[in-house]
C-alpha cells in the first residue's frame, strides 16, 4: 500500500513497507458482506478468523452480523456478514486498522565481498549482473578449453588419417605403447595428447574413420571456439549473452505479479497537485526549455507579426515549440534517431518573456543533437504505431509499445545511414493514411500498410522520391474518409489550407503532387498538418516571436497555389515551428 515506501526501499535499501489483505465487497440482500481472498504475508488465516470474532465479541467491530471461513482448495474465502444497519466504511476502514494490514521492514542486507551492506535495488542488480559477467566468462573459458583440446585431438585423427598405413605399421612393430607413444611423435610430429589418444585406439578402428565426420565435427568446433572467444573478449557480446539467458528466464519463469501495488489512501502523487491545462513547451538551440500555459497567447487575425514568446540570448534559436496538455507523457525525437520521455509537467513553468531552465536535467541530448518531432501520449494502445520519416524520404512504423519503456538517456527509435535525419514522427493505428510533404512544395498520400510494421532498430523503406535538392519536411495522419483539410506554412509564414479530397491516394515510393508553390516569396515549407475549422495554429519565429491564430482565418485554396500570408516573418528570421491544438473548451463544446 503506497508507492513512496517501495520507492524509498529500493533507492536506499531500507524502509517499512505496508501490506493490506485482498477483499472486496458484494451486496447481499441482509447487508453487505466483506469477503477476504488474499491475506498478507505470514498471517495465519485462523488466527485472523479468530481476532476478528474476539472484536465483535468485545465490541470493537460493531455492525457484524455473521463471521464464517469458506476456503477451499480453490482459495482462501472469509465472509464477514454485515447488519442492515451497519456503515460499511467503518467497518473496512476497523479492519484495516485492526487485522487487514501489516507493516514489514525491509533491509537489503547482503555480503560484498565478504562485507555486509545495505543495497539499494539498482546496487544489487548490479552486482547480480557482475555475478551473471562472471558466471559466463568463467562458463566460456572452460567451455573453450574443452573445444579446443577436442580440437586438437580431432587435428591429430585428421593427420593419423592422412597416414594410416604408416601408423598402424609403426604401432604394430612398437615393442609397447610407450614405444608406440613416442614413435608416432618423432614420425608424425604428434603431440603427446594425441600419440596418447592413437594408441589407445582399435587399430581397425583407425583404418576406418570417417573422414568427413571426423571434417564436420572438426568446422563445428572452430565455429564455437570463435563464438568462444568473440565472447570472452569483446564486452558487447557477453553483455548480450547475458541478456540473452535473462530473457530465456523470464520466457519459462515470469509470471503476473502477485501482489498489487496501490496508492495509499490519501497519498498524493504529483501529478494530482498539477492542473489539466493545454500548455506550449520550446526548446532553444542553446537548450533553454520551459513552459508556458496557453492562456498566455491570445488568438490573433491572420497576418499579424504576434507577440515575444521567449526571451533568447544574442546568437540562440528557437529550435522546437509544440503544444501538449501537462499530464502527457512527451516522446521527444531527435534528427540523430533517438527518442527520450518526459511528462510535459516536468517541464518547468515560467512567463510568455523567460528565457527558461537549462534543458540538461531533462533530456540528455548528446552536442548537435536537436529534437525534431515531439508526440504528445496519454495512453498507448497496443494497435498503435510511431510512424517515422526521415529527410531523405525513408518511412518506418514500429509498435507504439516499443516505447513504452525509454531510458534516461534515450533509445534508439530508427537506424539512420548517411547523413540523413529523422525529420518528423506521428502515431496511427493501422488504418491511417500517410502525407508526406517535401520542402519543395510537394505532398504524396498513401495507405499506413503499405510500410511493413519493423523494430526500432530498422531503417525503413522509401516513402518518396525526392527531386534533386528537395527534403521532406514533415509527416502527417489523415483517415481514408477524411473531410479535414491540409494546412501548409512555409518558413517565410505563407500558408494555406487544401480539402484532403485534392489529394488522391497513390502507392508508396511516388512523387506525389505538387502541394505549394515555392517560389520567390514563399520560401520552403516549414511543415504541414491536418487540420479542422476548430483548431488554433501555434506559430514560432527562430528569434522567438509568436503567432496564434484560429485554423479558420487561413484561407482554404486548391493545390498548387502560393497561398496567404499566415504570420509576418522579417526578412532576417524565419519560421521555425508550427504547432496544431484544439483548446480545451472547444472539445468539451
Amino acid at each position: 500500500v503506497g508507492k513512496n515506501p517501495i520507492k524509498k526501499a529500493y533507492e536506499t535499501g531500507r524502509g517499512r513497507v505496508r501490506v493490506r489483505a485482498d477483499y472486496k465487497i458484494e451486496a447481499g440482500e441482509k447487508g453487505d458482506r466483506i469477503v477476504l481472498t488474499e491475506l498478507p504475508y505470514q498471517q495465519n488465516k485462523s488466527k485472523l478468523v479468530e481476532r476478528i470474532a474476539d472484536m465483535v465479541k468485545e465490541g470493537n467491530l460493531e455492525g457484524v452480523r455473521d463471521l464464517r471461513d469458506e476456503s477451499d482448495r480453490d482459495g482462501i474465502r472469509v465472509v464477514i456478514e454485515l447488519k442492515r444497519t451497519a456503515n460499511t466504511d467503518i467497518v473496512e476502514n476497523r479492519l484495516l486498522e485492526s487485522v487487514l494490514e501489516r507493516t514489514f521492514g525491509v533491509i537489503n542486507l547482503a555480503l560484498v565481498d565478504g562485507n555486509p551492506e545495505i543495497l539499494s535495488l539498482k546496487q544489487l542488480l548490479q552486482h547480480y549482473l557482475d555475478h551473471r559477467r562472471e558466471v559466463v566468462r568463467r562458463r566460456s573459458e572452460h567451455d573453450l578449453a574443452e573445444a579446443e583440446d577436442r580440437a586438437h585431438i580431432l587435428e591429430g585423427r585428421l593427420h593419423a588419417l592422412a597416414n594410416a598405413e604408416n601408423v598402424v605399421e609403426l604401432i604394430r612393430n612398437s615393442e609397447d605403447r610407450d614405444a608406440a607413444k613416442a614413435g608416432l611423435q618423432a614420425e608424425f610430429d604428434f603431440s603427446a595428447e594425441q600419440a596418447q589418444h592413437i594408441v589407445r585406439m582399435q587399430l581397425g578402428s583407425l583404418t576406418s574413420l570417417e573422414r568427413t565426420e571426423i571434417e564436420a565435427e572438426y568446422e563445428d568446433l572452430q565455429a564455437h571456439i570463435e563464438r568462444l572467444n568473440t565472447i570472452l573478449e569483446n564486452e558487447a557480446e557477453l553483455r548480450a549473452v547475458i541478456r540473452d539467458e535473462l530473457l530465456e528466464q523470464q520466457a519459462e519463469y515470469a509470471n503476473e505479479r502477485r501482489t498489487k501495488i496501490v496508492e495509499a489512501d490519501g497519498e498524493v502523487t504529483d501529478e494530482d497537485l498539477i492542473p489539466q491545462e493545454d500548455v506550449l513547451i520550446t526548446l532553444s538551440d542553446a537548450d533553454y526549455i520551459k513552459r508556458v500555459p496557453m492562456d498566455a497567447f491570445t488568438a490573433q487575425h491572420r497576418g499579424g507579426k504576434g507577440i515575444i514568446g521567449t526571451d533568447l540570448k544574442e546568437g540562440d534559436h528557437v529550435s522546437a515549440a509544440f503544444t501538449a496538455r501537462t499530464h502527457d507523457s512527451l516522446l521527444c525525437f531527435t534528427d540523430a534517431g533517438q527518442v527520450y520521455r518526459l511528462k510535459a509537467y516536468q517541464v518547468p513553468e515560467m512567463s510568455r518573456t523567460a528565457r527558461g531552465t537549462s534543458a540538461i536535467n531533462l533530456l540528455d541530448l548528446d552536442d548537435g543533437e536537436n529534437l525534431t518531432a515531439v508526440v504528445a501520449t496519454r495512453d498507448v494502445d497496443e494497435d498503435q504505431y510511431m510512424t517515422m520519416v526521415t529527410r531523405n524520404g525513408y518511412v518506418k512504423r514500429t509498435p507504439a509499445t516499443e516505447f513504452e519503456n525509454i531510458l534516461s538517456t534515450g533509445i534508439i527509435a530508427t537506424k539512420l545511414e548517411g547523413a540523413d535525419e529523422l525529420v518528423d514522427v506521428e502515431i496511427t493505428d493501422d488504418e491511417s493514411q500517410i502525407v508526406i510533404g517535401t520542402r519543395n512544395g510537394r505532398a504524396i498520400r498513401f495507405d499506413e500498410t503499405d510500410v511493413r510494421s519493423m523494430g526500432r532498430t530498422a531503417r525503413g523503406v522509401r516513402g518518396i522520391t525526392l527531386e534533386s535538392g528537395d527534403e521532406v519536411a514533415g509527416i502527417t495522419a489523415v483517415r481514408p474518409d477524411d473531410d479535414r483539410d491540409l494546412l501548409t506554412v512555409t518558413e517565410t509564414g505563407y500558408g494555406k489550407r487544401t480539402s484532403l479530397s485534392e489529394y488522391r491516394p497513390q502507392s508508396r515510393n511516388g512523387k506525389g503532387l505538387m502541394d505549394i508553390k515555392t517560389e520567390n516569396r514563399n520560401g520552403k515549407v516549414a511543415t504541414l498538418q491536418v487540420v479542422s475549422d476548430e483548431d488554433h495554429v501555434i506559430g514560432m519565429s527562430e528569434r522567438g516571436q509568436l503567432v496564434r491564430i484560429p485554423v479558420s482565418e487561413v484561407s482554404k485554396i486548391g493545390r498548387n497555389t502560393k497561398g496567404v500570408l499566415v504570420m509576418q516573418v522579417e526578412e532576417t528570421d524565419r519560421l521555425a515551428a508550427v504547432s496544431i491544438f484544439r483548446p480545451m473548451d472547444a472539445e468539451t463544446d
